[in-house]
């Protein structure tokens, strides 16, 4: 088996504005100051959703969908069930979609929505510190124990989890939660990135952090989270994953590269790859296309061929 390389860095995620100038600037002063000081503070904002949430609360599902809050380790998760299946629908089998970093759930409604008209059961998952969910900051291990235990809890209601669906940083964390035993039938991962330590590269060229400063804070996020960054690629996740995987991933995306895609795509066995063109980062969450394979994949009883 061949594996793609991951690519050096995103290039698009962090836009010029005044915020990100004056974070550059502080972050900037620190390092050179109190190198430990710059670390810490590295840490805090690398694992600060942006856009700031508070950008996004209007933008929830809407009176359609019944929101539920758990409570998850410091903060909590919004869960979003569609009201109209409150009755009837119980026994439909569940399909778990999560948004990416700085999303909310709303990004996963028009995908929730063709799914319902199929007869399955939508649950929009609203990660801590995104959308409506409480805390302030967040991190891709934490996205990945966020999926495993409202899989488990959903499970233990005794809900069948046809698939789980994720965008962005969201798929890299639910490839990561399937090859440590998600109990969903299969996987889809949209726009997925492929390495957080290059990640972690695309951050400190953007803040204009020393490679001390950069590796100081990789290592902090390793010790909290009590997991290496190289444990969360394609080439260690991908041999464990044993459901039928589709990867969907436009080859415009300016925030997560196509290679990433193939990165996934060649680390686990049988994933096939649905290649979009000219619809980015985000629009592949609504596009007709996009939502149609989707849905064929999710309903069929064998996978669907890609590319």
């Amino acid at each position: 088996m061949t594996t793609t390389a991951p690519t050096t860095a995103p290039v698009g995620y962090y836009s010029a504005s005044p915020l990100m100038r004056a974070m550059r600037f502080g972050l900037g002063a620190s390092q050179r100051l109190w190198p430990a000081l710059g670390v810490r503070a590295a840490y805090r904002v690398f694992g600060t959703p942006l856009p700031p949430k508070w950008l996004y609360r209007g933008q929830h599902p809407g009176a359609d969908w019944r929101r539920e809050a758990w409570s998850f380790e410091d903060a909590n998760l919004g869960i979003y069930h569609l009201a109209a299946q409150d009755s009837g629908a119980e026994s439909a089998p569940v399909v778990l979609l999560v948004h990416g970093w700085g999303g909310h759930a709303g990004q996963m409604l028009p995908l929730a929505q063709a799914i319902a008209a199929e007869g399955l059961r939508p649950v929009l998952l609203e990660m801590p510190a995104h959308g409506r969910s409480a805390g302030t900051a967040s991190n891709l291990p934490q996205f990945a124990r966020a999926i495993d235990y409202v899989a488990a809890r959903l499970g233990a209601d005794g809900h069948v989890l046809r698939a789980a669906v994720a965008h962005s940083l969201g798929a890299n964390a639910l490839a990561y939660a399937a090859g440590r035993g998600l109990p969903a039938q299969r996987l889809v991962l949209l726009a997925p990135p492929a390495s957080p330590r290059e990640y972690t590269r695309y951050f400190a060229q953007v803040f204009g952090l020393s490679e001390r400063t950069r590796a100081g804070m990789q290592r902090l996020i390793e010790a909290r989270e009590g997991i290496l960054m190289q444990q969360l690629e394609p080439a260690a996740v991908g041999p464990r994953i044993a459901q039928p995987t589709l990867i969907v991933h436009d080859r415009d995306d300016r925030v997560n590269r196509f290679a990433d895609a193939e990165a996934f795509r060649d680390a686990i066995a049988g994933a096939r790859l649905f290649p979009t063109q000219g619809w980015g980062h985000r629009r592949i969450l609504k596009e007709q296309a996009v939502l149609a394979h989707v849905t064929q994949f999710l309903m069929s009883p064998a996978t669907v061929t890609g590319t």
